[in-house]
């Protein structure tokens, strides 16, 4: 599934490759410095991390990885970047000589994860690549393989894992405010037509749940606390239109976890599906909508006594705008560098959720991963 440097290229040209690479340098040595990022990839998802690293007190652009010259020359202009911190994916293993790149984040197509990771990491970087990690339970392997021969980090972009709202309903279930996890419902999708690289097999990896429906699998894990003991699933398609070619277009999976609790999940290109994740418990239940960049939400209501004890009511919105999410996600990596500390998502949690889809594929009868 991975594409070559010459296959992306062809696909650049018909406007598929807004994306770039980084790559990594000496750890950094200064605790009272900003660590600096190159970015690998300048599409949608950059510009977020981008903002989010403006407005980060501990962290700077430094680097710019891209295909398209004139493209990078812009993005350094507006950042301070000189140019001679501007590289191509040829020749990006050149970061290694770069002072002033101590992390790279990868943003490129899924089944391009794998390369530039390993690559920026024999630079000598450190590596926030985005999710999923890669395209291949493999290649997932191999990334993490390649990190630790280099002694960098690796951190998956698991960002809602540093948000507040998220964070606030996995300390409500630890605390047993809602008694014994018992059900969860999620749902991630969206009517996808543009006819990106995420229809493209070849570059995705798969539909709808490694794209999306990766954060309601990866929810239900933190908010149980639990790894899964097994899966049912299903995949459709039913808009036979030339978009699903390749991938599918609907998933929906079944989690049973060790302790019995049970999560019903689902996923689709096909419609606009909102996003949010509902937990039930023994004494009440709690909901936060949105898998979103800003506007989420957290709803709750439960009761710590017996029948007629009067119930607690939340309602909690949370008011930070896109892109803090990316700050509080850059600022983490930062200092796991600076502190050198193991993040709170390294390889091995994006790893694991590669095992887990590869078991959700093979339990709806689909080779894949």
């Amino acid at each position: 599934m991975r594409l070559s440097r010459r296959e992306f290229s062809k696909l650049g040209a018909m406007g598929l490759a807004a994306q770039v690479l980084p790559s990594a340098s000496s750890e950094a040595q200064d605790a009272n410095r900003k660590v600096g990022y190159c970015v690998i990839g300048l599409g949608r998802i950059a510009n977020h991390f981008i903002g989010g690293v403006q407005g980060s007190s501990t962290s700077q652009i430094t680097g710019l990885v891209s295909g398209h010259r004139d493209k990078a020359e812009k993005f350094a202009a507006r950042l301070g970047v000189p140019k001679s911190s501007i590289y191509s994916y040829e020749d990006m293993d050149r970061m290694r000589d770069n002072k002033s790149i101590d992390a790279v984040y990868v943003a490129l197509p899924n089944s391009m994860h794998a390369e530039y990771t390993i690559r920026s990491a024999k630079a000598g970087k450190h590596v926030l690549c985005e999710k999923p990690m890669s395209t291949s339970v493999s290649d997932a392997e191999a990334m993490i393989a390649a990190c630790k021969a280099a002694n960098v980090k690796l951190m998956i972009a698991y960002r809602l894992h540093y948000e507040p709202t998220n964070l606030r309903a996995i300390e409500l279930i630890r605390q047993g405010a809602l008694g014994k996890v018992q059900v969860i419902e999620s749902a991630n999708g969206f009517y996808e037509n543009l006819g990106e690289w995420r229809l493209n097999k070849a570059m995705s990896g798969g539909g709808p749940m490694l794209d999306v429906g990766i954060y309601s699998l990866n929810a239900t894990r933190y908010l149980t606390g639990e790894e899964p003991e097994s899966f049912t699933a299903s995949v459709s398609t039913i808009d036979h239109d030339g978009r699903f070619d390749t991938v599918e277009e609907n998933t929906t999976w079944t989690t049973k976890f060790p302790s019995g609790a049970l999560a019903s999940c689902c996923t689709t290109y096909g419609a606009n599906m909102r996003s949010y994740y509902r937990v039930y418990g023994s004494k009440g239940w709690l909901e936060v909508g949105s898998f979103g960049y800003e506007g989420l939400r957290l709803q709750a209501n439960y009761s710590s006594g017996g029948r007629g004890t009067p119930a607690t009511v939340l309602d909690e919105p949370n008011t930070e705008p896109d892109p803090k999410q990316f700050t509080r996600q850059a600022d983490h990596f930062t200092e796991c560098i600076l502190q050198n500390k193991t993040p709170k998502t390294p390889g091995e949690e994006g790893l694991r959720d590669m095992q887990y889809m590869q078991q959700i594929y093979k339990a709806a009868g689909v080779v894949a991963l």
